[in-house]
């Protein structure tokens, strides 16, 4: 992941074997039995808590993610008796793989004990059995989230159950150089029109980039006529229908990318670097309130800003999933209801500390917690999240993402 250091958020795919389960047995019903926590006092779950070690799985490569989580959440669970230790790993699939081996040789006591989360990964556990569920319920912090948020409701259209605790929200966005863009495109339609205006100066990372694949999705969007005409729970009658469209647009543009579309960028730190050196003038993200720090830093230049397009763009949450191999179940509930604090979400909202949106309802918080949110600093960089967020659209099923990916590779990677 790179020339410059990365600070973004990646929830990277599942290693391809295990995404295969999604699209032979589709997302209706899991593939072993889901195991439910039986319902505790608080109380008692904070007492059997007291001593254990909880070893959090997590993607390694954000610096402002681990600094977040080793010198803030970690001291703050150590008070309440539990020791969190950080597992780094390149892709999230490697800690499903663990959990999967473990529960296949009935681990009782494995070594992964909370792993952040979202979308297919989440979805391929599910239909596994691997995630212990109705267990979020029992988390005190749970007062603050809004029962009926649709990006906390469902993972990227798998119902989460109880089976993995909200931690922050993600916006896609468009950035752009407003100093080499002074008049920028409206739409996603418009930004497609743009790019062949001015040859050379876009490309998006080739999927299954994380980032690349969300763009993709967005154009599909886009070129179906809305969020509304596609639905969320892929069919492969849908997908016949309106993928054409999608992978024409992008055959039509490709000559106008970056190189020719002869290449695309591998990853999303590979097109951030282009950004930075000038060679493009957009790059995107999924954690935009970051970019004020890589503009602060000289990364990215002063007249970084974010796209904001009328039609909206996706939205999508990321979690803290509990294995059914854990051995510290209730260590990691503390550790999951710890991260869900106001204190906790509002220290991570920081810019400074790791700049991530919240999972809360504001309007449910203490007053003074209320008062700290109102305070972050404002941004030239990035607007509020609630300007962002305006028109979020939902994110696609996992099988969605698997098919588009691989219908990316069959008709514009392989030319």
């Amino acid at each position: 992941m790179p020339s410059f250091r990365p600070r973004r958020s990646a929830l990277l795919r599942v290693a391809v074997p295990l995404a295969a389960v999604l699209a032979v047995t589709g997302c209706a019903a899991p593939l072993a039995d889901t195991e439910t926590a039986p319902t505790r006092d608080w109380s008692d779950v904070l007492a059997e808590a007291d001593g254990q070690t909880v070893r959090l799985w997590m993607y390694g490569g954000d610096d402002k993610g681990n600094a977040y989580v080793d010198d803030v959440l970690a001291p703050a669970a150590a008070e309440l008796g539990v020791t969190l230790e950080r597992v780094p790993v390149a892709d999230t699939g490697d800690a499903v793989n663990r959990v999967l081996s473990e529960r296949q040789a009935d681990v009782t006591d494995g070594e992964v004990d909370l792993v952040w989360i979202n979308g297919e990964n989440f979805a391929t556990g599910q239909q596994a059995g691997a995630w212990l569920c109705d267990w979020t319920s029992m988390l005190p912090n749970m007062e603050y989230v809004a029962e009926d948020d649709p990006l906390l409701v469902t993972d990227f259209g798998t119902p989460v159950d109880g089976c993995e605790a909200p931690w922050h929200k993600a916006q896609f966005s468009i950035v752009y150089d407003s100093a080499r863009v002074p008049d920028p495109p409206t739409t996603v339609e418009g930004l497609l029109d743009h790019a062949e205006r001015n040859p050379g100066r876009f490309t998006y990372p080739a999927p299954p980039d994380f980032t690349g694949s969300v763009f993709v999705r967005q154009v599909l969007s886009a070129v179906s006529g809305g969020v509304d005409e596609v639905p969320l729970d892929f069919t492969q009658e849908a997908y016949d229908d309106l993928s054409p469209a999608l992978f024409d647009r992008l055959e039509e543009v490709a000559p106008s990318l970056w190189r020719g579309g002869e290449t695309y960028p591998q990853t999303l730190e590979e097109l951030d670097q282009l950004y930075a050196d000038g060679q493009v003038d957009f790059t995107m993200t999924y954690g935009p309130a970051t970019l004020p720090d890589l503009v602060a830093d000289g990364t990215f230049p002063p007249t970084t800003r974010v796209l904001l397009l009328e039609e909206g763009t996706i939205g999508n949450a990321s979690f803290l999933a509990l294995p059914s191999t854990s051995g510290s179940r209730a260590g990691a509930m503390v550790v999951a209801d710890l991260a869900l604090s106001p204190e906790q979400q509002l220290q991570k909202a920081r810019p400074e500390v790791w700049g991530q949106y919240t999972v809360l309802d504001l309007d449910a918080l203490p007053e003074d917690v209320q008062e700290g949110f109102a305070a972050l600093p404002p941004s030239e960089v990035v607007p509020p999240y609630e300007e962002l967020s305006r028109d979020a659209d939902p994110e696609l099923g996992p099988e969605w993402v698997t098919a588009v990916d691989e219908g990316w590779r069959r008709r514009i990677a392989a030319g």
